[in-house]
């Protein structure tokens, strides 16, 4: 007996799959969280000249390692994506795994890093830049987690070839991960 497939994702009234559409629109409310954020940040650095002090004990080092780290894992979800249009989904969950393991790598150099800065006294409550560094920071890493949550789900069906259409949806919503750090990068570690 086949499983039937919910009409929802049979049919699309506006051309784009509806998993698609429905990313889109989850893409969009982020864009709509960071962009505040951000926008609000740079407000407040441009307000106040004490943030550049504070931010000069940012880990430059730590913050290029995760940019580096994220990129790659980045190449990682593309390649899983080429192999789940090629139909190949083991090979398509074995690269997803490999994106995986670049989330949970910086995640412990996010840890790594922190450690480094609370045991500094930099903490949320230190003052105003440091407490928009951890809510940018903490958000972002709660998206990381939740996309490699979301990739492992995904790489379980990948690997017995099923839906393998949610390889390119899991991958663009790592894509805008990626992105939001590219922002976050410059404004909070680079720019002293």
């Amino acid at each position: 007996m086949a499983t039937a497939i919910p009409i929802a994702t049979q049919r699309s009234a506006t051309g784009i799959p509806t998993g698609k559409l429905a990313l889109w629109w989850v893409i969009g409310s982020e864009i709509v969280i960071f962009g505040g954020l951000l926008a609000s940040y740079l407000m407040m650095r441009l307000m106040y000249d004490s943030w550049s002090d504070a931010a000069s004990h940012t880990n430059t080092v730590a913050g290029a390692i995760n940019t580096f780290i994220l990129l790659t894992s980045s190449l990682f979800a593309v390649l899983a994506h080429d192999a789940a249009e090629r139909g190949k989904g083991p090979q398509a969950a074995g690269y997803l795994l490999l994106t995986i393991g670049g989330g949970l790598n910086f995640l412990v150099v996010k840890a790594i890093e922190w450690t480094g800065e609370i045991s500094h006294g930099f903490t949320i409550t230190t003052n105003t830049f440091w407490s928009f560094y951890y809510t940018a920071c903490g958000l972002h890493g709660l998206h990381v987690i939740g996309g490699m949550i979301c990739m492992g789900i995904i790489a379980f069906d990948a690997v017995r070839g099923k839906n393998l259409q949610r390889v390119e949806y899991i991958g663009l919503y790592w894509h805008f991960v990626d992105i939001v750090w590219i922002f976050l990068f410059p404004l909070i570690y680079i720019a002293k």
